[in-house]
């Protein structure tokens, strides 16, 4: 026999509101560690594309000078288009160069008409990225950069 208060409804599947706000709080804390974990993880891959243009660069910067004897400026004669700065890859580094013709670039100790100094410098989203704010390569192989943690920009 039943008893007079008792109700014969089944149990009903679903979740409770604590169920539901204790896995939502769990999500926030997993999100709050990976989302940064992402985003350096992202600069990092990013800044491997800014290296790789200037090593790209000094490649073509050689080449033309084993034919000609000399380092040029002229983008056309490297196999770029416009005029320098201009962005490479995706877009998330600009070349800047400099040609010692006529005078001494700023960072190397070659002398003048026989060197070159390339500078990577992040654009857009990348331009947050405080830990490699810039990277240089000149024409002797000095890899060099700028940032909060420059020692090991070239290494990750």
């Amino acid at each position: 026999m039943k008893a007079p208060n008792q109700s014969l409804r089944p149990a009903t599947p679903g979740f409770t509101l604590v169920e539901v706000m204790v896995t939502v709080s769990i999500i926030a804390c997993l999100a709050a560690i990976a989302i940064p974990s992402y985003t350096l993880q992202i600069r990092k891959s990013r800044r491997v594309e800014g290296r790789i243009a200037l090593l790209d660069f000094a490649t073509r910067e050689e080449r033309f000078y084993s034919t000609n004897s000399a380092y040029t400026s002229s983008p056309a004669d490297l196999g770029y288009s416009g005029n320098f700065p201009q962005a490479v890859g995706s877009g998330y580094y600009q070349l800047s160069v400099c040609v010692a013709n006529t005078t001494s670039c700023v960072g190397s100790t070659a002398s003048t008409g026989s060197a070159f100094v390339v500078q990577a410098t992040p654009l857009g989203i990348q331009a947050k990225d405080s830990g490699c704010t810039s990277f240089s390569l000149d024409s002797t192989g000095v890899e060099s950069a700028t940032g909060a943690s420059a020692p090991a920009c070239w290494t990750n």
